[in-house]
């Protein structure tokens, strides 16, 4: 089968969901051709060894990756954004209309929804079925993070973008999305029921995987004797930090809650720190992925913290695939499938979005865990992330997916995720 793929990001970027399902479905005997951007995220400078031109090809065995200009965004500026995501839109889709007009099917990668501009022109002239992969729901996940204006524009911007949405939904062949609760979302907003399929991440297997704990790592995270929460990743308006930090301050010194990242909410919660005193919390710079899984072993839990808003429920953060993949326990403060996959895996401990009572209640539980039960409950997230997370498990329902949508060909099964079980056993011998 002709397979093309469509993201804006692609490796050497740290987005790798495109580039991984690209390699594997080659590696499976199909011919895949990527269509991307030059690589600039997250810095938005192009990265050294590369330089915009038009004709820029690579093919290795039956995989093509074909990338076009596109603007790079080298700050905050909503413009600035909103340009790159147009850029890539506009180049794509005059190199796809060539580039891809001989694929049996074309795979898009969400957000932005830009990158669908290539595909829908293969629809229209070739009829051409086109998946779209939502990893996202826009417009809450633009208007949400602060990237739209307020007031009248803000409003102006939301219902443009839904209407954008809306005909997309409604123009893919297939809709892939992340999690179940993601499903309702997509069919409400004009997606046909019959044509949605639920398709769990999978994280960087190649860095995240079970190791030992070093001592080096156990002291990166500044080990004193006492249980260390660690949160990795991106410290944004959806993630509110905060909640973890006022819990932490709360039980201290039971525990250390340690940050390893940054982001624009980073300088509030030092600031929150530095109000409430809080002298088990710490914070790390960003590390290079290579060194993850260490600090993932030297931690005794990771920690998953969301918004309370509605379009956050069916979001499952790349860092709990990272963290059962992994093995390690997880604390998941966030309502909806995020939460919900934990209990069902029985790989933590959960509590509602943004209660921070509720959170350091969790954090007094996690202490009062053996030691060698929590061994259990990471060998219990790892099991389930193997069993429906992994990127064996998730090209295998893409394929299917893919093969459904080819004309001639037999429709994909849907997989039937059922309820707040999501497929997996329910544990239920371990305290909430």
């Amino acid at each position: 089968m002709r397979i093309g793929v469509v993201s804006q990001w692609y490796p050497p970027e740290p987005i790798f969901i495109a580039g991984e399902l690209a390699t594997e479905l080659a590696a499976r005997g199909h011919e895949v051709r990527v269509l991307t951007g030059f690589p600039n995220y997250p810095s938005g400078r192009i990265y050294e060894g590369f330089r915009q031109r038009w004709r820029d090809e690579h093919t290795e065995g039956r995989l093509t990756v074909r990338r076009v200009p596109l603007y790079p965004s080298r700050d905050a500026s909503v413009l600035r954004r909103v340009a790159t995501f147009v850029s890539f839109g506009l180049t794509s889709a005059i190199v796809a209309r060539r580039y891809l007009r001989d694929v049996d099917v074309v795979y898009v990668y969400h957000p932005p929804p830009t990158a669908f501009a290539g595909p829908a022109l293969l629809r229209l002239l070739r009829r051409t079925p086109v998946l779209l992969h939502v990893q996202d729901m826009w417009p809450e996940s633009v208007t949400a993070s602060g990237m739209a204006p307020g007031g009248v524009s803000g409003r102006v911007v939301h219902r443009v973008l839904s209407g954008v949405m809306r005909r997309l939904y409604r123009s893919a062949a297939a809709v892939v999305v992340i999690a179940p609760s993601m499903t309702d979302l997509v069919v409400q907003r004009g997606a046909d029921p019959d044509r949605v399929r639920v398709v769990w991440n999978w994280t960087d297997e190649r860095l995240f995987r079970p190791v030992p704990a070093t001592p080096a790592a156990r002291s990166a995270l500044g080990h004193r004797g006492r249980p260390i929460v660690m949160y990795a990743g991106n410290m944004g308006p959806f993630q509110r930090v905060e909640t973890a930090v006022r819990a932490a301050a709360s039980v201290d010194p039971l525990i250390d809650l340690v940050f390893v990242g940054s982001g624009p909410d980073e300088g509030r919660a030092r600031e929150l720190c530095r109000t409430l005193g809080a002298t088990n919390v710490r914070f790390l710079d960003r590390r290079p992925p290579a060194e993850m899984a260490d600090l993932y072993a030297a931690a005794d839990f990771q920690l998953v913290t969301l918004r309370a808003l509605p379009a956050l429920r069916g979001t499952v953060p790349s860092k709990l695939q990272g963290a059962m993949a992994c093995g390690v326990p997880v604390i998941v403060s966030a309502d909806g499938d995020a939460a919900r996959l934990v209990e069902a895996a029985g790989a933590g401990l959960t509590c509602p979005a943004e209660d921070w009572r509720a959170l350091a209640d969790r954090f007094r539980a996690a202490v009062d865990i053996p030691p060698a039960e929590r061994v259990r409950i990471g060998e219990r997230a790892r099991r389930a992330y193997l069993e429906r997370m992994s990127l064996r498990v998730g090209v295998d329902q893409i394929e299917d997916v893919v093969t459904g949508i080819c004309p001639g060909r037999p429709p994909a099964p849907r997989n039937g995720i059922k309820d707040h079980a999501m497929g997996l056993p329910t544990h239920n011998g371990m305290d909430r």
